[in-house]
């Protein structure tokens, strides 16, 4: 609990419906955690920066010497929870109240409530979204549209796991002795806080994803929080259940390290291959050898994404807990049949490569996509996983990991990157994570890689098809293109059309500037409410 002396604060008061969320028990079980942990979370992002630069000074990542006899030594994690022993379709989404309430009720095994990418972090999402992961956890929520159609909870929904923010990110509107508290710990300690109990309970337990992650430090860190918290609520050691999504390159090299910090709460982890291919952009800048082509080609095909995806297999199979693959980002194209059934196809022919992989389970971001997705496990994954499948065949080094893919950058590439990041940064300014952009899902993952190969393109002077080079002065007239034709392709309606001007601003200065912003959201979030 919060040390003598420490003071919460929170800047604006609760939204209406949700002084409950933010009551005084729940505030302390806030301020003890911001209190214990807040030092070692800014001494890690240190970490994260002094590792940047041994890296932009020519330090590549490599499998760390130190821990080589644990990642040689047989041993597993805790044994996994009956109810969650198949995953084979999950469905993410944010915490909106009919989402949560489909999601719920999609046929999925697992739904994974979004905090992070999924959501616009404004002060009005993130606390009514606690309030209506309250509100499904009772099983009580339930939604009326404008239209009056009502939506209430089926009687079998699917397991939940929650995703808090990352370890960069600050909860701007609640403070602990003057400075605002980590949001990772402001997400997961009300989620923690509020349903713990009532999980273990419906013989379910609480269970989170955890994005971002660079290392099995901070793995180790999400480890003593975990402890932090089921000590002071009098909840039993190892409840917890947590999959770690392996989304960044660092991460990559210390998938073992990770799984053994984490053993007594893992529930495994997950290939995130949007926010990996960000990474590597993002931590391989400074290497004009390490650029990528459009992002349509980085696919995961390419063999360092084929490498990552079995090495995470590999591990997770040898530790006795599951892989998940990652998510296809096609969405149901009602308004054409012909080419809803080749978004169908390609999410067919995606599923199927992750479960010939050996994944056990996969990700969709649509109700809609559920099907499709569970028919292809169905088919070649009879049991409740394939955790037997040790895929003692791949042997993945840090040259697999690491090798540049091949392919064209083009000037249709360099038009979608901006014409996605603009608008999916408009959207999320009027508060929306997730918004269906040329028939894909994007969220924070996606955009980011839009705006970070722009930006990496123009740092090397890259190449067009066409002949042109990628320069400021290209990307600025490409930009103004962009933006002149918005009105009419998408309307006064779309989503966050008021804040396409300063959607555009932010993304000239993300994509243009000398030095490379870490996150997009971190930059937008001072404009969000």
């Amino acid at each position: 609990m919060p040390a003598l002396g420490s003071t919460i604060r929170l800047l604006k008061p609760p939204p209406s419906g949700c002084d409950e969320v933010l009551g005084a028990g729940a505030l302390d079980f806030l301020a003890g955690l911001a209190h214990r942990f807040e030092p070692r979370r800014r001494e890690l992002l240190e970490r994260r920066r002094q590792r940047q630069a041994e890296l932009d000074a020519g330090r590549l990542p490599d499998f760390l010497p130190e821990t080589r006899k644990l990642r040689e030594d047989a041993w597993t994690v805790a044994p996994i929870p009956a109810d969650l022993r198949d995953r084979r379709v999950e469905i993410t989404g944010p915490v909106d109240r009919k989402m949560m309430i489909n999601a719920l009720n999609s046929g999925a095994n697992v739904f994974m409530a979004d905090f992070e990418d999924a959501n616009a972090p404004t002060w009005e999402s993130n606390v009514v979204g606690q309030r209506n992961l309250k509100d499904a956890v009772a099983g009580t929520i339930s939604y009326a549209s404008p239209e009056g159609k009502r939506y209430a909870l089926a009687a079998k929904t699917a397991t939940l796991f929650v995703r808090p923010r990352g370890w960069h990110l600050v909860e701007k509107h609640v403070h602990l002795d003057g400075a605002p508290i980590s949001a990772s710990l402001f997400d997961f300690g009300l989620a923690f806080y509020h349903n713990a109990a009532a999980l273990i309970a419906k013989g379910s337990g609480p269970y989170f994803y955890l994005p971002k992650m660079e290392s099995h430090l901070e793995a180790r860190l999400w480890n003593d929080v975990f402890i932090f918290a089921q000590d002071a609520l009098r909840v039993p050691r190892g409840t917890i259940r947590a999959t770690v999504l392996i989304e960044t390159i660092l991460a990559a090299f210390e998938t073992d390290e990770i799984l053994w910090e984490l053993r007594d709460h893992s529930a495994g982890l997950n290939c995130g291959r949007w926010d990996y291919i960000f990474s590597y952009i993002k931590k391989l800048r400074r290497y004009p050898e390490r650029v990528l082509p459009d992002r349509a080609r980085v696919t995961m095909e390419q063999p360092f994404l084929k490498s990552y995806a079995e090495l995470v297999i590999r591990t997770c199979h040898r530790r006795g807990i599951h892989a998940l693959g990652g998510m296809a980002a096609q969405i149901p194209i009602k308004r054409d049949p012909d080419l809803n059934a080749q978004a169908l196809e390609k999410v067919r022919q995606d599923k199927l490569r992750e479960v010939r992989q050996g994944h056990d389970g996969t990700w969709v971001a649509h109700p809609g996509l559920v099907p499709v997705a569970r028919e292809i496990f169905d088919a070649h994954m009879p049991g409740p996983n394939q955790i037997e499948r040790r895929r003692d065949d791949v042997r993945t080094t840090a040259q697999d990991l690491l090798a540049t893919p091949s392919g064209a950058i083009t000037f249709e590439g360099l038009r979608t990157n901006l014409d996605v990041a603009v608008r999916y940064l408009a959207a999320w300014l009027g508060g929306l994570g997730c918004v269906p952009i040329n028939d894909l899902m994007e969220d924070a993952a996606t955009a980011e890689i839009s705006r970070a190969q722009v930006w990496q393109w123009q740092r090397h002077g890259a190449r067009l098809q066409d002949g042109r080079y990628v320069n400021a002065a290209v990307i600025q007239q490409t930009l103004s293109e962009v933006m002149a034709s918005l009105p009419e392709r998408v309307g006064a309606e779309a989503p966050g059309a008021d804040q396409f001007s300063l959607a555009a601003r932010i993304l000239a200065d993300l994509t243009t500037g000398a030095e490379f912003a870490e996150f997009l959201t971190t930059v937008a979030y001072d404009y969000l409410d």
